[in-house]
């Protein structure tokens, strides 16, 4: 007869599945002497951090998350539960700080397992702790496996045995059962809320995100990636089409990585099936297997280093002196800067919360170094807001990297809002999708409207300056600035040792604006347009 063991709490945060979930399987599975854990209690916090609506906000969401995140989260969420309730289970939706949250339920439930994944980012850590610091106290087991990425951050940072090993206990992909959800009394539990019953009211949109959240979406979205084997064996990063949006050149399981409705690990094992049954495929870095190494690279990264997430304290980051203009920011962000292929980018951005990887390259690069030159920052924080597949760790690290900020320094490579799109699409589809006005303009002006003639203008029914914006800058002397001013940065920083003050900042500033005056320009390289 089995020994019935302890109840178990199990806090989904992001690990919103049930394959490959050592949290979930800790709290269902046996104990020490072999028995089942009494019950187990699936709980979900919907944390006003991330979720209470913010009418301030310049798009609707809340005041970190705009609405194509969070209902892709929602969706993820129902996902989920519809598996638990399968297996005899079902999710638990309370609200609030999560902390106070969790803190009450494991003394109103007498809980003796805390079980969840453990997660890098900041805001998680810290929440961690206060978890921790009373369950300890408490005298309740904790266990929080690595299980978001294939390696362990940590164990990496520190060269364990000079190796790191894999996350966690062996990859399982299948729970056949899990212990009943004991009494809650009078706990205010919710099941997952819609939209509206979060606060957001009715919003009529022409297009919105075409991908829905889920485990079940996910495995979907994985089985018919890897069915087409030649694909996953050929595949090469940065290679694709960023113009490709009505079947995307890329798998689109970010935002489902992101959430944790698909196991990295699950994930890495299923590529790793493709390529041993192929004559040949390509390797990391550029290959399927390589982005889930980069996926990891970025966390331990961000995991290691302090202020990560912003430019001043970050030993890794370039100390740059970015202009603050709301101005060309705000044109930027709400499609306005006049260059149709970064305009459609962020227009897709805002209608999907998703682009091709080499789409973000292009409209990242154009507001940092390639063209107007406002802080990574900025932009960081507006697709933090915007993307499905938002992720601290990568998010991050991709704005450091293509600013030219850290990782990647070869500022010259710069990505032209008007001839890199058109490699991919000389007809400008995609342009003519996402933004209509341009519909009936002629291929051959497309790209750079401003350069069509008055009467081409007309009969396509789009004025420039009027029906649409002209270029908010100059490309090409805009570039050049760029580069001159990032040669300038290098400088200093290397005289410093990337131990730049505030004071050499404005230092800084101030010597461009006398170069602006003077129209003086260093020597250097034409900037070379990809």
């Amino acid at each position: 007869m089995a020994v019935c063991g302890p109840n178990s709490l199990m806090w989904f945060r992001k690990s919103l599945r049930i394959h490959d979930n050592p949290a979930l399987e800790y709290a269902a599975a046996t104990n020490g002497g072999g028995g089942q854990s009494g019950c187990l209690y699936p709980v979900f916090v919907v944390d006003p951090h991330y979720m209470e609506p913010d009418p301030t906000a310049f798009s609707a969401g809340s005041g970190r998350a705009g609405l194509n995140r969070i209902r892709f989260l929602l969706e993820s969420l129902v996902d989920l539960d519809c598996s638990l309730r399968k297996l005899g289970s079902r999710l638990l939706v309370l609200k609030g700080e999560p902390a106070e949250v969790l803190i009450r339920c494991l003394k109103k439930w007498d809980i003796k397992r805390l079980c969840f994944e453990h997660d890098t980012e900041p805001y998680y850590q810290a929440l961690d702790i206060k978890v921790k610091d009373y369950a300890s106290a408490a005298g309740v087991e904790i266990f929080s496996p690595v299980s978001h990425t294939l390696f362990n951050p940590a164990d990496i940072i520190q060269k364990l045995a000079g190796h790191p090993s894999w996350a966690s206990s062996p990859l399982s992909t299948t729970i056949s059962w899990l212990p009943p959800v004991g009494n809650v009394g009078n706990s205010k539990i919710s099941n997952v809320p819609t939209l509206k019953e979060l606060g957001y009211e009715d919003i009529i949109q022409d297009e919105s995100t075409p991908f829905r959240g889920g485990e079940s979406v996910a495995l979907e979205r994985l089985r018919a990636a890897i069915n087409d084997k030649e694909w996953v064996a050929k595949f090469e990063k940065p290679k694709g089409n960023p113009s490709a949006f009505l079947k995307p050149a890329t798998t689109v399981l970010s935002p489902y990585l992101k959430f944790g409705c698909l196991s990295s690990r699950y994930f890495y094992q299923c590529i790793q099936e493709v390529q041993k049954n192929v004559k040949s495929h390509t390797l990391p870095p550029v290959s399927l297997l390589g982005q889930l190494l980069w996926r990891d690279f970025f966390y331990t990264v961000a995991y290691g280093t302090p202020h990560f997430d912003q430019m001043e304290g970050n030993r890794i980051s370039k100390q740059i002196p970015w202009n603050v203009d709301d101005r060309l920011l705000a044109a930027w962000r709400d499609a306005r800067t006049g260059f149709p292929w970064i305009d459609a980018i962020m227009v897709q951005l805002h209608k999907w919360g998703w682009m091709h990887h080499l789409a973000r390259h292009s409209v990242a690069c154009f507001l940092t170094r390639g063209d107007l030159f406002v802080h990574w920052e900025k932009g960081r924080d507006i697709f933090e807001r915007l993307l499905i597949d938002s992720d601290w760790a990568i998010n991050n690290g991709n704005w450091l990297w293509l600013s030219c900020s850290s990782f990647f320094y070869q500022y010259n490579r710069i990505y032209s809002p008007t001839s890199f799109g058109k490699k991919y699409d000389p007809n400008g589809d995609y342009i003519r999708h996402f933004l209509p006005i341009l519909k009936d303009m002629p291929k051959e002006y497309i790209y750079e409207p401003w350069t069509a003639p008055l009467s081409i203008q007309t009969k396509a029914n789009c004025i420039i300056g009027r029906d649409y914006p002209k270029p908010v800058v100059s490309h090409d002397t805009a570039s050049k600035d760029c580069k001159r001013k990032l040669a300038e940065a290098y400088e200093l920083n290397k005289k410093l040792n990337g131990s730049v003050s505030e004071q050499d900042l404005k230092f800084l500033r101030r010597k461009f604006e006398e170069y602006q005056q003077k129209g003086q320009q260093p020597e250097s390289k034409k900037p070379k347009n990809l």
